[in-house]
């Protein structure tokens, strides 16, 4: 077993626990790190952050919600010793211009960028799994997803292949220095037509009805969101009809050598294991 320490960050979440089990499997020592894990880690509790830091070579990091606290923490890291850092931010961060969406991603990517350490970008589109999990389970599983989504496609990613992604650069020191890796499917769908896969192949009447970024909005916060994150959620439906996320890349490819899970193959998957059953 390697005896450097690679940090995983958030790692009760979507990736984060895929990532750190893929590290165990390679037999790297992983140290993993939410609020509720044995060593703690809270990005608005820093005094916390030099024990999670102890003895760290690589760090991979999903930022918070906010921008800001990955700067302190990337000065926090040079300062224990981290000599590599892995940034999880998201799908063509470049060309979002001045939208309200992903601030927190741009402020992290920034602050990687800036610092001495060795470092890679993911930047992965959204997630297959968005659907068979939160936010869109439950509006599926109830016949209509509902959503300020047109006509532009996207190429949605399994999370199984950015977490594959994401432990193979944590595990090749040196191979990824200074490396944004676009991270998508092998195609682009629209959102209505991911949709029609999924009833098509779970046998199940679910439709797609195309709202007024308002209305989601609202309909958002009915449901129990905050303002806040309603409309961060709103502001990325409205950043992706721009069409500046619509693109495919071959970097999982690239990184792995073979080429990114398609989404009916998600779909299959998710409908073996009743996703949608009501």
């Amino acid at each position: 077993m390697n005896d450097d320490i690679t940090l995983v960050l958030g790692a009760t979440g979507n990736t984060g626990r895929r990532v750190a089990a893929r590290l165990r499997l390679r037999e790297t020592a992983v140290r993993t790190a939410s609020r509720s894990s044995p060593t703690p880690f809270d990005w608005f509790h820093p005094a916390g952050w030099d024990r999670v830091l102890r003895e760290v070579t690589t760090a991979y990091v999903v930022p918070p919600s906010v921008p800001g606290p990955v700067h302190d923490f990337v000065m926090r890291a040079e300062a224990a010793g981290v000599r590599r850092l892995v940034l999880l931010s998201g799908h063509g961060a470049d060309d979002w211009g001045d939208s309200a969406f992903g601030r927190h991603m741009r402020s992290a990517e920034d602050a990687v960028r800036g610092s001495t350490l060795e470092w890679t970008i993911l930047r992965p589109s959204n997630f297959d799994q968005n659907f068979d999990g939160p936010p869109f389970r439950v509006p599926l599983a109830a016949g209509e997803l509902a959503l300020p989504a047109g006509a532009v496609p996207e190429p949605f990613i399994d999370l199984e292949d950015v977490a594959d992604v994401a432990a193979t650069v944590l595990s090749e020191p040196g191979r990824h220095a200074g490396r944004v890796y676009e991270l998508t499917g092998p195609h682009a769908l629209t959102w209505a037509e991911a949709v029609e896969l999924i009833s098509r192949a779970s046998g199940l009447p679910i439709a797609y009805r195309r709202v007024s970024p308002a209305e989601y909005t609202a309909t958002l916060v009915q449901e129990g969101w905050s303002e806040g994150e309603a409309q961060e959620l709103t502001e990325m439906f409205v950043l992706l009809e721009r069409g500046v996320t619509a693109w495919t890349t071959n970097d999982v490819a690239t990184v792995l050598g073979r080429a990114p899970r398609t989404f009916e193959d998600f779909v299959l998957r998710a409908t073996a294991a009743k996703a949608w059953q009501r």
